[in-house]
């Protein structure tokens, strides 16, 4: 029998609607959003650190609530937003629209939606007799690879007092996930030297040595789903690999002097990330550059890392994941391919994480995001039960 769908409170749609009209698309400035929370946390008597991007126009926000103690949760999202630039909307993305028990706008599924609760609920935390803290984290970046979240781990680390578990908020319908992939992701510049095309072994030619390495590329994602490791939870049940982009040349009759390369893989959690990516430098500096410099030395490859974003692997029995499946009356957990700030939390900082957060992620990154009412409220209630544990 289908339970009856929860409304959230006024409060939480009215933080969706703040939150929202931040325009906060990656790599852009967010701290018009941080500075407004951070104020209304500091109103309220949270401790706040605020962790800046190295050009001061981004940060990370980390807000404690609670005994200044050992243990605790952090309640972690990402405040930036994908672009709506070339996606049709019905209705403007950065007004909150409600229709058909829905509410509408870019961010409101990924992932403001989850960030509108927690600011809901942070007066109750901090009226509630903890006796472990609360700490909350908004991020930027995360969209492009996770650029911000490593800042805020490393401030953490160096903080007094360690959480003992994080819970990132990612749409998951409140499901519980413990695992997901990793994602390395890079550009290769390929330099040559240029000529007359008349005359190829007169120059090094960029885009030529750019398609070995795409080939390269696919078969290593061939070998990976061939031989695997497998894992059948996961879809696709294996490491794989993508080129997006390559780019080189001027005209035909010149050899091209430079090219780039856009390649990712995304990694099983038990997959050995390091030794693909010492395949990869190992073919490049071995094979590759080798070949172009057989005749001029000053050509070659260099490898630009975009990012690097471990997977996530924690376990059933771990303490975060039993305390979220019986929050949420779990019975499984599960596993993404998609990756998110938790393998980070995790391998950085050595912090037990799972994902467990309202809203889809087949909404995500769509035009008419959007995030149903019903998933806000069950994001409501179980940050209710939360604190209910936390109490003394």
């Amino acid at each position: 029998m289908t339970s009856a769908p929860l409304a959230p409170s006024n409060d939480t749609i009215e933080w969706c609607r703040n939150l929202i009209r931040h325009q906060s698309v990656s790599m852009t400035p967010n701290l018009a959003l941080i500075d407004e929370v951070k104020a209304f946390l500091d109103g309220l008597g949270y401790d706040t650190l605020v962790v800046r991007d190295p050009s001061e126009t981004k940060a990370n926000l980390y807000a404690t609530i609670g005994p200044k103690v050992d243990g605790g949760v952090i309640l972690s999202g990402h405040s930036d937003v994908v672009p709506t630039e070339g996606q049709n909307w019905a209705s403007d993305p950065y007004e909150i629209d409600i229709r058909d028990e829905k509410l509408y706008g870019r961010g409101a599924c990924d992932m403001k939606g989850f960030l509108a609760c927690l600011l809901t609920k942070a007066e109750a935390f901090k009226n509630a007799d903890l006796r472990v803290p609360i700490h909350l984290a908004f991020t930027y970046d995360e969209e492009v690879g996770c650029l911000g979240v490593p800042s805020l781990v490393e401030a953490i680390n160096n903080l007094p007092h360690k959480p003992a578990m994080c819970i990132v908020g990612e749409p998951t319908e409140m499901k519980v996930i413990t695992q997901h992939k990793g994602k390395f992701s890079a550009r290769a510049h390929f330099t040559g030297r240029s000529g007359h095309s008349s005359l190829p072994a007169e120059g090094v030619n960029a885009v030529e040595f750019a398609s070995e390495f795409v080939v390269f590329l696919r078969k290593l994602g061939r070998k990976c789903r061939e031989e695997g490791p497998h894992d059948d939870e996961f879809e696709p049940n294996h490491t794989t690999f993508h080129t997006g982009v390559i780019k080189g040349g001027t005209q035909l009759n010149i050899i091209p002097q430079n090219c780039f390369v856009d390649f990712e893989f995304r990694n099983l959690p038990n997959d050995d990330r390091e030794s693909l990516k010492a395949e990869i430098y190992d073919y490049v500096e071995n094979t590759l550059q080798p070949e172009m410099r057989e005749i001029y030395p000053d050509v070659g490859i260099e490898i630009e890392v975009i990012s690097d974003m471990p997977g996530l692997a924690t376990g059933d029995d771990e303490e975060v994941t039993k305390l979220v499946m019986a929050l949420t009356g779990a019975n499984t957990t599960g596993k993404v391919s998609f990756g998110t700030e938790a393998g980070v939390f995790s391998a950085l900082g050595d912090i037990p994480t799972v994902v467990c957060g309202p809203g889809s992620i087949e909404q995500a990154h769509k035009p008419d995001e959007f995030i149903e009412l019903d998933q806000l409220g069950r994001c409501e209630v179980f940050l209710d039960k939360l604190l209910a544990v936390l109490v003394k």
